[in-house]
């Protein structure tokens, strides 16, 4: 019997890097760009026949900007918004051409017999987050997202496989690797990114701290509280000069803390996150194919599910 594991899929770190890595010349009969789609079969493929996981999620950002994270920070991934809504979430930035793209993907997933899983007010991190510490099996985390390096655990065989350079180049990231990069430990990992910042999610930081200072900082405080503990203490060894910093950033490091941690315990129900062996409707599964183009990647992506 094989051994059980479970993949997680950050799917719109997979189909963002699908669209901008695979030609636009790449369409379907009558000319719709079809170039996320495939790039997003073709990954899946690829992961599923190197990794032979038993399960599979492809976790959905429900909430790409929740409000409670805005109401915490309003600069909150504010540079990505093109339109802003009361009644659901804010419109994101997002190329129209890959807009167009992502109803045929959850149809083709659904064909598969693929799960989806998002929850309102979240986004595709905290169903990650959540999943990966309820499972009772060893996770693999597909994203190219640095922040979910956080649930990286050695012990609870949780690992990352992080696609920044590219799905075939993905790097293994295990808390020995965590720790070689960045200097920290991965249950640190989220007050090392609350002191940096990170202008791609409107994350400020902590004026003048940046990675190295950051680490060496927790190397010797041990967490965010230890470090706010030491700037607080007049008879603390930190020097003057991180002493005003994390004082001055007094306001966010109240909040931020909250903003960048991974959620862990949304109630997503029981998901099926088995994944199957063939196709859950071949008959729609070929119509889509049929009308997109994709005959070569659903061919290749069942092939891959009946082998393992």
């Amino acid at each position: 019997m094989t051994a059980q594991r479970l993949m997680l899929l950050d799917t719109a770190s997979l189909y963002f890097r699908a669209f901008f890595g695979v030609p636009d010349s790449v369409q379907a009969p009558d000319g719709t760009p079809v170039n996320a789609v495939r790039g997003l079969l073709d990954f899946i493929s690829r992961l599923v026949e190197e990794y032979q996981p038993t399960d599979l999620v492809c976790c959905w950002d429900n909430d790409w900007r929740p409000q409670w994270r805005v109401d915490l920070i309003p600069s909150y991934k504010g540079h990505r918004v093109v339109a802003v809504r009361t009644d659901r979430p804010d419109i994101e930035e997002v190329p129209d051409p890959l807009e167009t793209q992502i109803p045929v993907i959850i149809e083709v997933l659904d064909a598969f017999g693929i799960s989806i899983v998002g929850a309102d007010h979240y986004e595709a991190d905290d169903v990650i987050g959540t999943l990966a510490t309820t499972a009772t099996m060893p996770v693999d985390i597909v994203t190219g997202d640095r922040d979910l390096f956080q649930l990286v655990d050695d012990s609870a065989e949780v690992r990352v496989l992080y696609v920044a350079r590219g799905v075939a180049k993905h790097e293994r990231m295990t808390e020995h690797v965590v720790v070689e990069k960045y200097s920290v430990l991965p249950q640190q990992y989220a007050d090392f990114a609350t002191l940096r910042g990170d202008a791609s999610d409107g994350l400020p930081g902590v004026a003048g701290v940046g990675d190295k200072t950051a680490a060496s900082l927790l190397l010797s405080y041990g967490d965010l509280s230890g470090i706010r503990a030491a700037a607080a203490d007049p008879g603390s060894s930190l020097g003057p000069g991180p002493r005003g910093k994390i004082l001055a950033a007094s306001d966010y490091l109240d909040v931020a803390p909250t903003v960048v941690a991974v959620a862990r315990d949304i109630d997503l129900g029981t998901p099926e996150t088995t994944l199957p062996s063939e196709p859950y409707d071949p008959v729609a599964l070929a119509a889509l194919a049929e009308r997109w183009g994709l005959s070569s990647p659903v061919e290749r992506l069942t092939g891959v599910l009946a082998a393992r």
